[in-house]
């Protein structure tokens, strides 16, 4: 599947950033992660510092498939309001989906400083209200996080035109919240992995998962095998044809990139990430040289050469959007893409094993606006799952909710 299209940033600032070989010769291992991105990476990384002898096969290049589309806007805040989640699975589960993500972004800053050179940077979070019939609602979220202890604070909209120069009827302020560059994360990891004996493999298919009671047998179309004890399925959007039953939705999100900016021109950009209520929504933030990343404008193209050739009209759109927020503020796209990204029904990941597949396959299924952050989460709940451990996310962020 074809997930990408345009000009990526990640992947043109970084070109191949290392070569992993293809598989030339069969296997053993004790977990095989099908799927060479940062949700992959992250999950392999994270078995193979707690002992696990991992293999981790991608059919294209590190990197190449939805990391290098993403957009990397790390936030503890889920697409789906607190608010919303405590109605559906009750407040103790909805405030326990939150702080997990709130300490990804913690886990995800300690594994930048420990790798060095991915661009992390912590940031603020700016939710705005896009119309004042929206601002009841947000203020509703703002109360409700600030009363379990989230480090919110509320503008209004004076202090949002003081604070961050655009108008807005309202806004919760978050001050967790990070920006990174996933495909050098991506490549970061990886490489850690393969240092300390794990293995990595890309331009390699599995074609077919044979189950037997004590192993998986994983096959390709050249006719080689990986025999493994656990199979981490992390192939990102690709997951779902493993599956009978559909149980994420495929979107196609837009975004671009300008040239470096003058600090000044940027101004809180610098340092916020910007989102709003409105569904698609536009969200902004800058990069470790002073670009600005725009994206948004989502919509429910599938078809890789209808996606192609919505780029640049989409661009354009985006730049108006941001034009009318920031009226000075001149941009111009240097590079613009579109990625393929996937969406649940309540905006939460599944991690784990699917009864198709029986106990020895766990799906990584980080979808949504979270994606990088669900999957720092998630690498603990894979863990616990292979060492058949038990795991406080185990249901909310698994199959088992569907039923």
């Amino acid at each position: 599947m074809d997930l990408k299209s345009g000009y990526p940033f990640w992947a043109v600032r970084n070109g191949l950033m290392r070569a992993f070989p293809p598989l030339q010769s069969d296997l053993r291992c004790d977990v095989l992660v099908i799927g060479g991105g940062i949700t992959g990476a992250l999950i392999a990384d994270h078995l193979g510092q707690n002992g696990h002898e991992v293999v981790v096969v991608e059919q294209r290049d590190i990197g190449w498939g939805s990391t290098a589309a993403s957009t990397a806007l790390l936030q503890y805040e889920i697409d789906t309001p607190l608010q919303v989640l405590a109605r559906r699975y009750g407040l103790e589960q909805a405030l326990l989906a939150y702080r997990s993500c709130a300490e990804a972004i913690g886990q995800l800053q300690q594994l930048a400083r420990a790798l060095g050179k991915v661009d992390f940077q912590t940031a603020d979070s700016v939710y705005y209200a896009s119309h004042r019939r929206d601002l009841r609602a947000l203020i509703d979220e703002y109360e409700l996080r600030h009363e379990h202890g989230f480090d919110v604070q509320w503008c209004d909209a004076a202090r949002v035109r003081d604070d961050y120069g655009f108008d807005a009827p309202g806004a919760i302020v978050s001050t967790l919240a990070a920006r990174m560059d996933p495909y050098r994360m991506t490549y970061q990891l990886l490489a850690r992995l393969q240092r300390q004996g794990g293995q990595v493999f890309d331009r390699t298919c599995i074609s077919a998962l044979e189950i037997h009671p004590r192993h998986v047998c994983a096959h390709t179309p050249q006719g080689l095998r990986i025999h493994c004890r656990q199979v981490v399925m992390a192939a990102g959007y690709a997951s779902q044809h493993w599956l009978d039953t559909r149980v994420a939705r495929n979107r196609s999100s837009y975004a671009f990139v300008t040239d470096p900016l003058p600090a000044d021109a940027l101004g809180p950009l610098r340092t916020t990430l910007l989102w709003e209520t409105a569904h698609p929504y536009l969200y902004l933030r800058s990069t470790a040289d002073n670009r600005l990343l725009v994206g948004g404008e989502d919509d429910a193209i599938d078809v890789p050469a209808r996606r192609d050739a919505r780029v640049d009209a989409k661009a354009r759109t985006l730049v108006k959007k941001v034009g009318k927020l920031f009226p000075a503020l001149a941009l111009t796209p240097a590079f613009a893409w579109a990625g393929t990204f996937a969406e649940t029904e309540d905006g939460l990941p599944f991690f784990g094993p699917h009864p198709q597949w029986g106990p020895r396959v766990h799906f990584a299924m980080a979808y949504g606006g979270n994606g990088i952050t669900y999957s720092m989460a998630g690498a603990s709940i894979i863990r616990a799952a292979v060492e058949k451990q038990p795991h406080p996310l185990q249901r909310l962020f698994s199959f088992d909710r569907l039923g």
